[in-house]
């Protein structure tokens, strides 16, 4: 699947928006990517996150183990784990910071992948990433669906990408006049409950 099948994927489930958005990074931006409204339907999910497999094999090889992290990445991760053959789990925040939990063991040796959603900043990705770290297995890198930072976020480790794209984000004290006249609108999960 190229960049160009999967922005249509995106456009299809009407889940490529523009606008006037404050992302989870808090950076604002005209287009957002509801991922969810792509994750509602498990044929659309499937086909990405088969590519998205597909993509993470051939970049790193064998694969034990994917992890994500809570909430968005969970389907997406779930599903590249399906195709890949590997066991899925993630990560979600205990005393602020990512940590596995209800059981979930890397053992030493296994493969591991982090598996996001959509990257921006990378600020989730690394804190995915750190939490990995933190056990016995061998972490190999991390793929996503949508790198929306073109290629220029650090994660700390390779990612590979389905697409990636220089959407534009912008501090609140940055905004480009024609994006401050718009109502912003928070669609995102960090921060929540």
């Amino acid at each position: 699947m190229n960049q160009s099948e999967v922005l249509d994927e995106f456009r299809a489930a009407g889940a490529l928006l523009e606008g006037h958005f404050i992302l989870s990074s808090g950076l604002h931006s005209p287009v957002f990517f509801q991922k969810n409204a792509v994750f509602m339907d498990p044929a659309r999910t499937g086909r990405l996150c088969k590519a998205l497999a597909e993509k993470a094999r051939a970049a790193f090889g064998a694969i034990d183990v994917v992890v994500s992290p809570a909430v968005g990445a969970i389907i997406p991760g779930y599903e590249t784990a399906r195709h890949l053959g590997a066991r899925a789990m993630f990560v979600e925040r205990e005393q602020g910071a990512f940590q596995l939990r209800r059981g979930f063991e890397i053992k030493p040796g296994e493969r591991v992948l982090m598996v996001e959603d959509v990257v921006t900043t990378g600020l989730s990705s690394r804190e995915c990433l750190d939490a990995i770290r933190g056990h016995p297995g061998l972490l190999l890198g991390a793929a996503c669906l949508i790198d929306r930072s073109g290629g220029k976020a650090d994660i700390g480790a390779q990612l590979v990408s389905l697409a990636a794209v220089e959407a534009p984000a912008y501090r609140a004290d940055a905004l480009p006049p024609e994006l401050a006249a718009l109502p912003a609108v928070k669609p995102g999960s960090r921060g929540l409950g």
